[in-house]
């Protein structure tokens, strides 16, 4: 082999790495309460934590009140960091989600029977 050969064998292989290293999904967390909406009284009193994963512009997101069941939801960020969509709960019930992940932070709001909202933390 010449030095040019492996000069260049070096050079990919780091190129790979820094594209695979790019890729690594990224998770997000929080952990609240919830507040009331129109109709609600309760909702202080629930305990939420939703954790969202980001792997290039997928988002896949799962979350769980205190004492009931894990659901889920998917979507694609768009522009400026923003996703939007809507989780199935139980009896075709939904709830709205919405967030922000970008360079200047992140947070979520699912917004239904009750409100939980606030920033995200990046789990390391």
């Amino acid at each position: 082999m010449t030095k040019q050969t492996i000069l260049a064998s070096v050079f990919a292989t780091t190129l790979f790495a820094g594209a695979v290293v790019a890729q690594q999904a990224a998770v997000y967390t929080w952990t609240g309460p919830g507040v009331n909406v129109r109709g609600a009284s309760k909702c202080p009193g629930y305990k939420m934590t939703i954790n969202v994963t980001v792997n290039g512009n997928s988002v896949k997101g799962e979350f769980q009140q205190e004492g009931r069941e894990q659901r889920n939801f998917e979507t694609t960020l768009g522009q400026g960091g923003a996703f939007k969509t809507v989780a199935k709960l139980g009896q075709g019930n939904t709830i709205d989600v919405v967030g922000t992940i970008n360079a200047s932070g992140s947070k979520i709001m699912l917004d239904g029977y009750c409100k939980f909202e606030g920033p995200m933390t990046k789990k390391q």
